[in-house]
């Protein structure tokens, strides 16, 4: 008698790519409903959350998924075509993160990002650096902070937050991680604008709050390495995909009511309006809006990843470098959200602005979040290297 073979189950590897597809597919179901609301997503934040993508990032050694810059940016884009604003809670939620490996010790990563994978964590932002109203005192144990920060995307519903604080006596600003709940933090859920309704980023009040000293992740005075710099070309980067994506979901917009619901122009003779040949070729040029950007977005990408792994050993020149890359792919991004979400009401006539659809969503959030950094001046540093080979100088923004 033969031995029956006993096979060992076979436990499927984890798809991210795949996950932000489902995920993005539940969300989509209701975020016309959610966009109209406003307010704070909690149960779809807790979809994110279940969704193992808030660990995607995360270095293997720490317990995360390991996944390079190309497969977190490939996510947001899938979630932005659907739900930019929660898009945008997960790209920020990544770009804290980041900030952790690039400013922080051996030992602040091992202690942040395994607590990040042990208890799941949402990281929110209140490192807005134009915004000096966050002041950071000496104290025996570090630092207090008292103020305010605006623009703190993800702050609601967060469990921690990266922030910033203006410190008088070197006249400049440090770093540091501390929990939400912590005493003297209150975040207040006042984001009105008229897009990305839900990317919960209100005030954050600082009231004495303690920082320690090993929280903080750039001491006041430090001069940033070319490392620590990268963090503005991952927060670049992060924007350029959710502009992207919400191009792109514009687009599939238009092109499922072209398809399912739009009447044919009388005058166009043809049998449906997707067989329009005006149509057709309007399709085409919005085509062409997305697909170079998403080129560059990609290379862009597959650049910050090389880079990052360089760790201490990049260059100020590789830096700089990047910054042009990630720069060609934003402007093309954004011209491709904000244009695209516009142009589609052309193609798909009076009946598809009705407040049932939402097409009007991709417009006001990609007008919104494009407004984060003049564009112009992503176009001026542009403009510099073209002319003599000028590199971006290192700031928050470039």
């Amino acid at each position: 008698m033969s031995q029956a073979v006993l096979k060992t189950p076979q436990i499927a590897a984890y798809d991210p790519l795949a996950v932000a597809a489902d995920l993005a597919r539940r969300l989509g179901a209701s975020a016309n409903q959610r966009d109209q609301a406003g307010g704070h997503a909690a149960q779809e934040r807790e979809w994110i959350r279940a969704s193992g993508l808030l660990t995607l990032s995360i270095p293997t050694v720490f317990g995360g998924h390991g996944a390079d810059w190309p497969t977190v940016c490939q996510v947001i884009r899938i979630m932005a075509r659907a739900d930019s604003a929660l898009a945008h809670l997960l790209g920020f939620h990544h770009l804290q993160l980041a900030g952790i490996q690039l400013y922080g010790t051996p030992q602040q990563q091992k202690r942040f990002y395994t607590l990040t994978v042990e208890q799941n964590l949402f990281w929110g932002n209140a490192l807005n650096p134009l915004d000096k109203r966050s002041i950071a005192s000496d104290a025996d144990y570090g630092y207090q902070i008292d103020g305010v920060k605006s623009f703190s995307s993800g702050s609601v519903g967060s469990d921690w937050l990266t922030i910033s604080a203006w410190h008088e006596a070197t006249q400049s600003a440090l770093i540091g991680v501390v929990p939400t709940r912590q005493s003297g933090v209150t975040v207040q859920a006042d984001w009105d604008a008229f897009g990305q309704k839900q990317t919960d980023s209100g005030n954050v009040h600082f009231n004495r709050v303690s920082l320690p000293a090993t929280q903080v992740l750039q001491a006041p005075g430090a001069a940033p390495t070319a490392q620590a710099t990268l963090r503005s070309q991952v927060a670049q980067l992060i924007m350029t995909n959710l502009y992207l994506g919400i191009g792109e979901g514009a687009f599939e917009a238009a092109r499922g009511y072209l398809a399912d619901e739009a009447r044919p122009w009388f005058a166009s003779g043809a049998a449906s309006a997707g067989a329009d040949p005006l149509v057709q070729h309007r399709l085409g040029q919005l085509w062409l809006k997305l697909r170079p950007a998403a080129v560059l977005a990609e290379q862009a990408a597959q650049t910050l990843e090389r880079l990052y792994r360089l760790g201490a050993a990049v260059t100020a020149q590789q830096r700089g470098a990047l910054a042009v890359t990630v720069a060609e792919a934003k402007v093309l991004a954004h011209r491709a959200g904000v244009e695209v979400s516009s142009e589609i009401f052309e193609l798909t006539g009076a009946r598809s602005t009705s407040a049932k659809y939402g097409f009007d969503r991709f417009w006001r959030n990609a007008r919104v979040h494009t407004l984060h950094d003049p564009v112009d001046y992503k176009i001026r540093d542009l403009g510099r290297y073209a002319f003599d080979g000028t590199l971006p100088e290192p700031t928050a923004y470039s």
